[in-house]
């Protein structure tokens, strides 16, 4: 990517992880209407995630949340969220950067966005909402066969996959609009 000192890319994904802070927000104040519920994977390392040892060791790297029926004092700030969740009835308190997000996905409204760079570093969150979500989020082929695979040049770029249709869904990547 040439150097041109504005990073679209960096750009993106801030303005992408606001719609995940927009709509926690609108939650935490008007609760979850319809039939609307809410996957979050994050990175359990990330700086700022707080989760009980217990979690931690259960859930080493990566972990997704479900915020639908059970879930109480939502508590949403600019660079993090509070949640309250039950785990074996065992309730446990979760404060989540907005930075450390993987992927965002409402299935009521197929709607879902995917935060990360492609490639190895990525690979378990993708294959983990993939498996979670198999006909809206996941890789991308041409056949439908053997997923693709970045080349080194994309990979060491930031991406975002936006994924807001109706199915069959369509994993749009941010990637293929960048200059190279």
């Amino acid at each position: 990517m040439a150097e041109d000192g504005i990073r679209y890319d960096l750009l993106t994904q801030n303005a992408l992880r606001g719609v995940v802070r927009e709509v926690l927000s609108q939650v935490q104040r008007e609760g979850l209407t319809g039939e609307h519920h809410l996957f979050i994977a994050f990175d359990t390392c990330a700086d700022g995630v707080s989760i009980s040892k217990r979690l931690k060791e259960q859930y080493p790297e990566e972990m997704t949340i479900v915020l639908q029926y059970q879930f109480w004092d939502l508590f949403v700030w600019d660079e993090r969220f509070e949640v309250k969740l039950s785990f074996t009835n065992v309730p446990e308190r979760l404060i989540v950067p907005f930075d450390a997000v993987k992927a965002f996905y409402d299935p009521s409204a197929q709607f879902g966005l995917q935060f990360g760079k492609p490639g190895a570093a990525n690979d378990s969150a993708r294959q983990h909402m993939a498996s979670a979500l198999p006909d809206v989020v996941g890789e991308q082929s041409d056949d439908r066969g053997t997923p693709e695979v970045p080349d080194e040049e994309s990979a060491e770029n930031d991406s975002v996959e936006v994924v807001m249709s109706r199915p069959p869904a369509e994993v749009v990547q941010l990637d293929s609009f960048r200059k190279k």
